[in-house]
């Protein structure tokens, strides 16, 4: 589509949560848990987007429908996280709002793009 995938606040927000995500869990020596929480939380903002980069609306909602895959797969790791003592208890709740709230801001762009094909 060629949207300019860094004016996107859902990409802005998923991008900072995925580098936060690296921060709390730098220490973390469950070195096959960390890899999977933090390539999920990276798979959000970058198929944002790879999807935002694509040719059209067809192919951009199918990446963000990806990138709401990728946040509940990281909402359930943030679960286990706190399960395992890798988060506590706040911060663990924090990141868990706002991967749903990112989830509910990638629902609502799915959304508009499938409303704006039906006007086309």
């Amino acid at each position: 589509m060629g949207e300019t995938f860094e004016k996107l606040e859902v990409w802005r927000r998923a991008h900072a949560l995925s580098v936060e995500i690296y921060h709390l869990l730098a220490v973390c020596r469950d070195w096959g848990f960390k890899d999977q929480i933090t390539r999920s939380a990276n798979s959000i903002s970058d198929n944002i987007a790879e999807g935002a980069e694509r040719r059209g609306k067809a192919e951009f909602k199918q990446f963000l429908g990806y990138a709401k895959g990728s946040a509940g797969e990281a909402r359930s790791q943030v679960l286990r996280a706190l399960a395992l003592g890798y988060l506590d208890r706040d911060t663990g709740s924090r990141i868990t709002r706002e991967l749903r709230e990112i989830s509910r801001m990638i629902h609502g762009l799915i959304d508009a793009l499938e409303r704006s094909e039906a006007l086309d």
